[in-house]
């Protein structure tokens, strides 16, 4: 199974960053969030990737193209135009980058990369900037259980604000960041069937206003409830967030050894 990732958008809320590079390549602990995300597909055995590219996609392509180098020691003998490569790091990828237009929406996006789906095949798909401990194998055994076109991960927002806990007037303890209130949103993590690329009209077309809309209507869009970690990087603040997360060795989205 193939895991298509949303990649191409400019971050504007996330500027102080994404004006040097996509949002997907803000790095989390040294490594791009789209790294995070791609682990924890690979921890489910989904490791052939087609990641749309849009803003700035040149950053993401020589990542990749020199992804050896990143995480490896290396040796440069110059005198014979040889590098060797130390203690490599592999992953088991197959990663497709495909130039998906800098003003596409991500519906567009999508459609555009219908060439390198396996033409009948299940897919996943993603936005390239939220982490989460969703169980991916879960998530597909409950769609194909369900028997619709697709399915996205419902999860319940985390709160913006810590919450003050109070009794008869005295405060009693503080919460940091409780969850929203109650509502369920969309969470990305999709799980998804050729068939929906035909409810994209083309490259103007937001994947979460028509297609998704419509998929409701016609009774062919599933909801799988994830009650555990998801966040998304939407501001400074938020990526500071999982930093902090991330460096506390408790990352709650790395299911991966």
């Amino acid at each position: 199974m193939k895991a298509v990732i949303l990649a191409g958008g400019l971050g504007t809320r996330i500027s102080e960053e994404s004006h040097l590079k996509p949002k997907p390549m803000i790095e989390i602990g040294n490594f791009p969030i789209l790294w995070h995300i791609m682990k924890i597909y690979s921890h489910y055995g989904i490791h052939d990737f087609v990641i749309c590219l849009g803003y700035r996609s040149y950053v993401i392509k020589e990542y990749f193209a020199n992804y050896f180098l990143h995480r490896s020691d290396v040796t440069f003998d110059l005198e014979s135009n040889q590098i060797t490569y130390h203690k490599a790091k592999a992953e088991p990828w197959r990663v497709t980058l495909v130039e998906t237009g800098e003003a596409t929406m991500t519906g567009g996006r999508l459609k555009r990369v219908a060439s390198y789906l396996d033409p009948g095949e299940t897919f996943c798909m993603t936005y390239g900037d939220g982490v989460a401990d969703v169980d991916i194998a879960k998530l597909i055994a409950f769609h194909k259980a369900e028997g619709r076109e697709a399915t996205l991960t419902a999860v319940a927002p985390p709160g913006r604000f810590g919450a003050t806990v109070i009794e008869n007037g005295a405060v009693k303890e503080f919460v940091e960041k409780p969850a929203g209130d109650n509502g369920l949103i969309n969470g990305g993590f999709f799980v998804l069937e050729p068939s929906v690329l035909e409810r994209i009209s083309g490259d103007d077309m937001p994947w979460e206003n028509d297609p998704l809309t419509s998929l409701a209507a016609d009774g062919q869009l599933s909801a799988y409830r994830h009650r555990g970690f998801w966040q998304p990087m939407d501001t400074l603040r938020e990526k500071n967030y999982l930093e902090n997360l991330w460096n506390s060795g408790k990352a709650p989205w790395q299911v991966w050894d």
